[in-house]
């Protein structure tokens, strides 16, 4: 502790002249050592003689304690520490100690203004960017429960002071607890000026002058988010407007105190600013959104609307400004309609749309779905969720117009059916990549007494297929797949419960190219046949299969992947008839790159442990959750031996 009293300098309080003004005024402050009281006599000789009673109380003297001094001359001593080293030291005293030392500005350290004169003086041109370089702040941190406190904060803050503080801050509040607040902020705008990103989730207690502190003393701040803070209102953004000019990305979710007057000036200050997203805030509408999007027409090229109270207005500016936007994304505009997607596609400006995602909008009908395809002519990647407006027409209309279209997914939007899912493979079979279509329940199984030309046009770009959860696909519609999709590489057929063996082999008879990655779970009526057949005509580039809950196969499937499997990666047989006999058979096979398998609630039992050693030379996972056959022993002995491996039991 000597170096926190050592004062030396011109900046020491203490100079070697008297600390009174007034000289004869040190009197009144000297100290008569111990208390004495004493009875003197009258100076009029008395006629009795009396002896002179002296009483003396003896105080014990008062320990010196550095905590009795103020808090100002504690940040005079503490400012002065030479180094980190003794600084972290000093934060471990106390948190009165923490909290002051986190309240030095970096200009403020006496040490490090002496430190840096030397640098610049001895060093040359090379070293000195060198030095900037390696302390522009490169650390990170996430704070989340219980730890996102301002304690910790000061703590972090005054840890990476020596490192150039931090680049990146992720707070995850809790609402049962305190959590950060304006002050814990206003610590590490102080000591954290070369901060890139800010993250803060969940932050009740943050409002507007923390975030004025960190606008103030982080100009370098390139990423802001902003999720559930109740606190936070429009000035905030209008701050960051003015101090952050880096500022690009934003995101602002569930503020209920923000409206349309901060974003059009966040967008005017900030020039480069490139992707913003508004979520659930009520109070932003037409005027907000409109001003962001036409302030930052140059730079923008992601926007995020979510729960926001916009009209067709919204989508008339975005169609007109938005010329550099390449990433769009619509949820749950309830008050757009289908003149706004329409005006927006006849606006021209999105001509570098190349990602759009709709979700619960009523708006998007068969004619906004053709105005966007004609109007969006780079339109790459589609994704439609829970309009239920949509139908065939309005699909087939889409693959038509959107001549670039590489990647559709379908999920929740109930009007479409088989004619429009075949449909639209078809008029795309030359630029389509990738479908995936989920809980579309008015899918139904062509009749079997349709008869389908012998000859269909496959769709040869077609590489990744998806069709899960729609109850009324059936075996017809495989042996229709089976013709068109030849080429597909990676195939999801998971809760297709009416589908068969039958179905599933015409399907894999047609498929030319090699399946690489396949996904059958939840399909009850499989069994160990289809299984069988699917290895021995692509288990020699299978690396993925996942089997979960086919409660029809077995050990019969497991014997045909160890013969034919050999690239195999990825195995989930979790709830299926596979016993011992299957993993003893697998762990006998040649699956020298099975990293992942899963048998969970399967009937395993201690017999299965000596297999499982096998196959852990090579796995990373294991998943031996709800097997009750197996001993907790047998499973220690399993973790134990297999400590490479994750094993989930």
């Amino acid at each position: 502790m000597s170096k926190v009293f050592g004062f030396s300098g011109e900046n020491d309080f203490f100079r070697g002249d008297s600390i009174y003004a007034n000289p004869k005024e040190a009197g009144l402050f000297l100290s008569l050592g111990r208390h004495i009281n004493v009875y003197y006599p009258p100076n009029k000789k008395p006629r009795i003689s009396a002896p002179i009673i002296v009483e003396e109380i003896i105080v014990e003297p008062r320990k010196a304690s550095i905590e009795v001094l103020p808090d100002e001359c504690l940040f005079e001593i503490l400012r002065r520490l030479p180094g980190n080293q003794e600084r972290s030291a000093c934060a471990c005293v106390s948190k009165r100690w923490l909290t002051i030392l986190s309240n030095i500005h970096r200009d403020e350290h006496h040490a490090e203004e002496v430190f840096s004169q030397t640098v610049e003086d001895f060093c040359d041109e090379k070293e000195k960017s060198e030095t900037r370089t390696n302390n522009d702040g490169c650390i990170s941190r996430i704070l989340e429960g219980k730890k996102a406190t301002d304690t910790c904060l000061a703590a972090i803050l005054v840890g990476t002071a020596a490192r150039g503080g931090l680049g990146k801050l992720l707070v995850r509040g809790s609402n049962a607890f305190p959590g950060v607040t304006d002050i814990g902020l206003r610590a590490i705008a102080r000591g954290c000026p070369n901060l890139r990103v800010l993250s803060l989730w969940n932050v009740p207690c943050v409002g507007d002058e923390g975030l004025f502190e960190i606008a103030k003393g982080c100009a370098h701040l390139e990423k802001l988010e902003l999720y559930h803070c109740p606190l936070v209102t429009d000035q905030s953004l209008a701050a960051f407007s003015t101090s952050c000019p880096n500022l690009t990305h934003v995101m602002i979710d569930s503020c209920p105190k923000i409206g349309n007057e901060g974003l059009p000036i966040l967008a005017k200050g900030c020039t480069n600013i490139r992707s913003v997203s508004v979520i659930d805030c009520p109070l932003v509408g037409d005027q907000g959104i409109a001003g962001l999007v036409s302030n930052a027409s140059v730079a923008l090229t992601k926007l995020k609307l979510q729960g926001v109270n916009v009209t067709d207005l919204t989508l008339a500016v975005v169609g007109h400004y938005g010329k550099q936007v390449t990433h769009l994304v619509l949820e749950n505009l309830n008050s757009v309609t289908e003149r706004g997607f329409w005006v927006m596609g006849n606006g021209h400006g999105l001509q570098k749309l190349r990602s759009l995602t709709v979700s619960s909008c009523e708006g998007v009908t068969d004619l906004g779905l053709d105005s966007i395809g004609k109007g969006c002519p780079n339109l790459k990647h589609f994704f439609v969720r829970r309009c239920s407006v949509l139908s065939d027409n309005g699909l087939l209309l889409l693959t038509k117009s959107a001549v670039s279209l590489q990647r559709l997914q379908l999920e929740e939007c109930h009007r479409v059916t088989q004619y429009g899912l075949f449909g639209l493979i078809f008029n795309s079979r030359e630029t389509l990549k990738s479908l995936s279509v989920a809980k579309c329940l008015g899918i139904s199984d062509f009749d079997k007494g349709m008869r389908f030309p012998s000859t269909c046009p496959p769709c040869e770009s077609l590489r990744s297929l998806s069709i899960s959860s729609c109850p009324g696909f059936g075996d017809s519609n495989l042996a229709i797949l089976g013709m068109m999709c030849t080429y597909v590489q990676n195939l999801d057929l998971s809760g297709l419960y009416a589908i068969t063996d039958s179905g599933l082999l015409s399907l894999f008879n047609g498929c030319k190219g090699g399946l690489v990655k396949v996904n059958l779970s939840g399909c009850i009526n499989l069994t160990d046949k289809v299984i069988s057949a699917l290895c021995r005509t692509h288990g020699w580039g299978l690396e993925v299969l996942n089997l979960y809950s086919c409660p029809k196969i077995g050990d019969q499937s497991l014997v045909s992947i160890s013969e034919n499997c050999p690239l195999l990666s990825d195995l989930d047989v979790s709830k299926t008839a596979v016993s011992d006999l299957g993993i003893r058979v697998l762990s006998c096979g040649d699956l020298l790159n099975l990293q992942i398998l899963s048998v969970a609630g399967c009937h395993i039992s201690d017999k299965s442990v000596l297999a499982l050693k096998k196959l852990g030379v090579s796995l990373i996972g294991l998943n031996l959750q709800h097997c009750s056959e197996i001993s907790q022993p047998s499973i220690n002995h399993l973790i134990e031996q297999l400590w490479k491996c994750d094993i989930f039991c």
